[in-house]
């Protein structure tokens, strides 16, 4: 009753087709939805994004896709719009077990800023919720997967670490963005933080 598996991010605009496709993100789902029958808590996150957000390159003006620029709380990757309130695209996959969520995470709700963890915003202070979720239930263990791997599953494996959960990412049941080598330095700051990958 300690452990949990934390499912990050398997929506539409995420897999092949979406707004934001991470490339082969569907292949997963099948293997997530399997690993579900082995946990008793399973928690889903999901992006959930106001048209106009402020990580959208569209709401910069003269910004593209995938440009870096400097927000309040630091530096911010500017994504396509994606994964937007009420649309198919912030859909999870429709074969995804969605069913077998005790909780859904909703993650980036808020204009001003992005979040890529489970557990903060980009500001590394502003908490979802889920940290005082999983206390209140005695979880201590956790495994994660899903989308993608050198972004929200990295944010969110290296946040619950440095909070105390001793951490396993499943790194076949992930896929990645790998944007000018944001893999591997995920990867090595996964590890050093002291999640195991398997």
């Amino acid at each position: 009753m300690t452990d949990a598996l934390i499912v990050i991010d398997v929506q539409n605009d995420f897999c092949p087709g979406g707004a934001l496709a991470v490339s082969r993100g569907d292949e997963i789902v099948t293997g997530i939805n399997a690993l579900m029958k082995d946990f008793s808590t399973v928690i889903l996150t999901q992006d959930w994004h106001p048209a106009g957000h402020s990580s959208f390159a569209s709401s910069h003006t003269g910004k593209a896709p995938f440009e870096m620029t400097q927000m309040p709380y630091g530096p911010q990757v500017l994504w396509p719009d994606h994964c937007v309130q009420g649309t198919a695209g912030a859909d999870f996959h429709p074969d995804l077990n969605s069913n077998r969520a005790d909780m859904i995470v909703r993650k980036g709700f808020r204009a001003a800023i992005d979040s890529y963890s489970a557990f903060f915003e980009n500001d590394h202070q502003t908490p979802t919720g889920l940290h005082g979720y999983l206390q209140e239930r005695g979880i201590s263990n956790l495994t994660m997967l899903g989308l993608a791997t050198d972004f929200c599953v990295n944010f969110s494996a290296v946040d619950a670490a440095k909070l105390g959960y001793d951490v396993l990412v499943r790194e076949g049941l992930c896929r990645a963005i790998d944007m000018d080598g944001s893999l591997e330095a995920a990867m090595d700051g996964m590890r050093d933080a002291g999640v195991r990958i398997a």
